[in-house]
């Protein structure tokens, strides 16, 4: 797989730097993995005027489990403000609401309005092609094997 990223050629085979000890540090290849698929993924939403971190609220607004934006935070292991931010714009975008929690008032919870739905099943469409092309290398039972471990070394269980 060779990908265009801040314009170098990365993670191509015939690359000398492929032979550094660097190549076995779990981080750098998750944090190079995560660029990679960050460029495909952000030039693949830009068509609904998302980016990953949008589009990422967008997913969990829709998941139906009614998410807290201290919850959004948290789990997508960014500060509170980033998340205000992101659902302000998708608020003004009338993609999704924010509502008064059910068992706290105070917080609010983010879920997805009709025209949120819609261009989330778009957008998905359109993420799962630049998934597809960034682990292109691999098969479908690979890709299933590492999402299966990556989950499993995130939350200790397959989810």
């Amino acid at each position: 797989m060779t990908i265009e990223v801040q314009g170098a050629k990365q993670a191509g085979g015939d690359d000398k730097l492929v032979a550094a000890s660097i190549t076995n540090d779990m981080g750098f290849l998750l944090a190079k993995l995560h660029a990679a698929g960050s460029v495909l993924n952000n030039r693949a939403l830009a068509d609904f005027g998302l980016k990953e971190r949008s589009y990422s609220v967008l997913v969990l607004a829709n998941s139906g489990l009614e998410p807290t934006q201290r919850e959004l935070a948290d789990f997508l292991s960014l500060d509170p403000s980033q998340i205000v931010a992101l659902v302000d714009d998708l608020e003004k975008r009338k993609l999704v609401v924010r509502a008064p929690g059910k068992l706290d008032r105070r917080a609010k919870t983010v879920t997805a309005t009709a025209a949120g739905a819609t261009l989330h099943a778009r957008a998905a469409e359109a993420a799962e092609q630049a998934e597809a092309e960034a682990l292109q290398g691999l098969d479908a039972a690979e890709v299933a094997t590492m999402k299966a471990l990556l989950r499993k070394a995130l939350w200790g269980a397959a989810v």
